[in-house]
């Protein structure tokens, strides 16, 4: 196993668990436009494709016609990136390993990214908020680049960022977005077996680790 010379690094459901987060949020969002609630189970499957995405999902489950109510998906996206903004790491926790483990990452000399489908303003702010923004080099969003994961895009472009190919860069995440965008980038890919895939585990998924915590990844890291 080749020694990675720098590691790109998903955000919710990797370095930080977000779902409470996410679910006060679209709490709030929902109350405002007085629509019922999502439960808890139904966002957890419905995140990792950014917020956009996870929006329009929730309007479709709530029973919204988007299609006879055009201007609802501006205005539920509007009031989701206010109370985000408000929100942001309040119900959210770093995950067990995670410290531990950047610290080991950084002390083998590998540059560090973090690549996010949230968007880059609440994603970085979210990382100093939890004391992790001085760990990374680049902190990339999911509205830094034209296209978000699973497309291997905003991949090429933040190992172009590190100054290292693809194949020499480690994508580490949690689920099958990451995976299919690593393998289409050319990237290795190291899958935690926590975090969010969608109701699916992840450990179905081939990859070149699975760990159960990110410091587990640190021996290997080191040593291969």
């Amino acid at each position: 196993m080749t020694t990675p010379q720098a590691c790109i690094i998903d955000l919710d459901g990797t370095l930080i668990d977000t779902l409470g987060d996410f679910v006060a949020v679209l709490g709030l969002t929902l109350a405002d436009l007085g629509l019922p609630a999502v439960t808890r189970d139904f966002v957890e499957h419905t995140i990792g494709r950014g917020g956009e995405h996870l929006v329009r999902m929730t309007l479709a489950e709530v029973g919204a016609n988007l299609g006879s109510q055009p201007a609802l998906f501006d205005r539920a996206w509007a009031l989701y990136q206010q109370h985000y903004a408000a929100v942001n790491g309040a119900h959210a926790a770093i995950y067990p390993g995670v410290v531990e483990g950047l610290e080991a990452l950084r002390a083998c000399g590998l540059p560090l990214a973090v690549l996010t489908n949230k968007p880059g303003a609440p994603a970085r702010e979210l990382l100093r908020r939890k004391g992790l923004d001085g760990y990374f080099q680049h902190v990339f969003g999911g509205d830094d680049f034209p296209r978000k994961k699973p497309d291997p895009l905003p991949l090429i472009k933040t190992c172009a960022a590190l100054g290292t190919p693809p194949s020499a860069t480690w994508m580490v995440g949690d689920s099958r977005n990451d995976a299919e965008a690593a393998q289409a980038a050319g990237c290795p890919l190291i899958l935690v077996t926590y975090g969010y895939n969608h109701g699916e585990d992840i450990r179905a998924v081939p990859a070149l680790q699975h760990v159960d915590r990110l410091d587990a990844i640190r021996s290997r890291a080191a040593t291969s």
